[in-house]
């Protein structure tokens, strides 16, 4: 993993970056589970202390990857919304992290229906063992997306890891997240 491609989010005065970072990244997980080959892994440069993913957005990966990815055509709709840079290589200086995706335990009744359902118990004891309570809320980034699956719209919160000296290569997921796998941060 050598280089990267940048897009920028242009000024619009009809949607806020957060609306079009959505649809940006919404159409390049498609293109990514198209490809399906977990060789491009993403960054927010601009996300680290904010709730929103920021302006910018990184793709990283070989040039071939990177190539491969573009030629889907997968940016159609956007280009007067976004500036995106050509596939350029990756600062000699640039340090390391994996970005993933966390998820938030934000439904007790939804926990307690996958309780009663998996573990047989009755829904006085399921509301005993998970009480309103233990409703967890992320301040993470996050995007907005709609889910091939079901058709509802969802929050995808990401954490970033420490920041390290050396890469650990590995493959990506759909969204161009890994746990384990990192990408260069500069």
């Amino acid at each position: 993993m050598d280089r990267y491609i940048e897009f920028r989010l242009l000024p619009d005065p009809e949607q806020a970056p957060a609306q079009l970072m959505n649809v940006l990244y919404g159409k390049l997980h498609l293109a990514l589970a198209e490809l399906g080959t977990g060789d491009v892994g993403v960054s927010f440069p601009d996300a680290e202390n904010a709730r929103t993913p920021g302006k910018r957005l990184r793709l990283h990966g070989t040039a071939d990857a990177l190539n491969r990815l573009m030629k889907i055509n997968w940016t159609a709709g956007l280009r007067d919304h976004v500036a995106q840079s050509s596939v350029m290589p990756i600062p000699t200086e640039a340090k390391f992290r994996s970005v993933y995706r966390v998820q938030a335990k934000s439904n007790p009744e939804r926990l307690r229906r996958r309780m009663m359902k998996r573990h047989g118990v009755d829904a006085e004891t399921a509301a005993r063992k998970i009480p309103d309570s233990a409703v967890e809320l992320l301040i993470l980034p996050y995007v907005r997306i709609k889910s091939l699956s079901s058709g509802q719209y969802f929050r995808l919160f990401f954490q970033f890891g420490p920041v390290e000296r050396q890469a650990r290569s590995g493959a990506f997921n759909a969204y161009g997240l890994s746990r384990n796998t990192t990408v260069p941060w500069f």
